[in-house]
């Protein structure tokens, strides 16, 4: 055999490559390009027409708007608290930082039910705060507020989960070095610690606010499933179902899909910028 066809030690066979790239994009056909193109279908089986007025129903447009209302204030406190915590554990040395990285891992490991039964227990009327919340007249459970404290919890690993590692892996020189010049901790952050995790805190701030807007589990829990009033897309959505309004939750369902894949064109943008950016540097 020439040297020219000779395969290197630590490459698979065509045969094998083939074999698992065959695998791959099988599995991706059936268990997101199928479901996908069903949801499409499911939406427009009576026509568009009919898919744009379900879309168009004042419930269906109230969910809508309190998918993103709850979306754009979860995902700016955890990019907040994302930041914060990635700092306190790259940057610094203190007793407890495993425990303080476990933490953060916990809504990972929680169902999303069990979150929002925890803020039922908590805020709900038969709760701890129960009696002080209907004393000052203050609703969370079952209202606005109780969908975003569960939407924060669930998401708010996201982006600290993001800036961690990369934080880590940038060390402290550059900030040392900025701090022996003078520079006040706002000051290096702005212009030193923020421009080196701008593309790690926007792809931290994607995954957040895609799984912002999909959440079901805890918000269901912590809803009451108002229609109009205290129910998000994807609670909107199993309202039709249930209901064998089979074409106004696809369509619903197929809107929150590109939502979802808007944000995931956004995620490959960032991507491609930083590879190009990384290319030229």
């Amino acid at each position: 055999m020439s040297l020219t066809h000779a395969r290197h030690p630590t490459e698979d066979p065509p045969w094998a490559r083939w074999t698992i790239l065959a695998l791959v994009l099988g599995f991706l056909a059936l268990m997101l390009i199928l479901p996908l193109a069903a949801v499409f279908a499911g939406a427009l089986r009576k026509g568009l027409e009919a898919s744009l007025a379900a879309i168009s129903d004042p419930d269906a447009i109230s969910a809508v708007k309190l998918t993103l209302l709850v979306a754009v204030i979860a995902v700016p406190f955890n990019a907040a608290f994302g930041i914060c915590a990635a700092w306190a554990i790259a940057k610094h040395y203190f007793p407890g930082k495993s425990f303080l990285i476990t933490l953060i891992d916990i809504p990972f490991s929680v169902s999303p039910v069990v979150s929002g039964l925890i803020y039922v227990l908590v805020f709900g009327a038969q709760g701890w705060f129960g009696d002080w919340l209907i004393d000052h007249n203050i609703t969370i459970i079952f209202a606005v507020p109780g969908i975003v404290l569960a939407t924060i919890f669930v998401t708010f690993p996201f982006i600290a989960r993001e800036l961690i590692p990369l934080m880590q892996e940038q060390g402290v020189a550059e900030e040392e070095a900025a701090v022996s010049m003078g520079a006040s901790g706002l000051v290096t952050f702005f212009l030193v610690t923020a421009p080196n995790i701008r593309w790690g805190l926007f792809y931290g701030v994607l995954l957040c606010n895609a799984r912002a807007m999909g959440e079901f589990g805890a918000v269901s829990v912590v809803s009451g499933h108002i229609r109009g009033l205290t129910n998000t897309m994807p609670l909107h959505i199993e309202l039709l179902y249930n209901e064998y309004d089979f074409v106004g939750a696809f369509s619903v369902a197929a809107l929150l899909c590109l939502l979802a894949l808007v944000t995931l064109a956004l995620k490959t943008g960032l991507e491609l910028t930083q590879s190009v950016r990384g290319r030229h540097v």
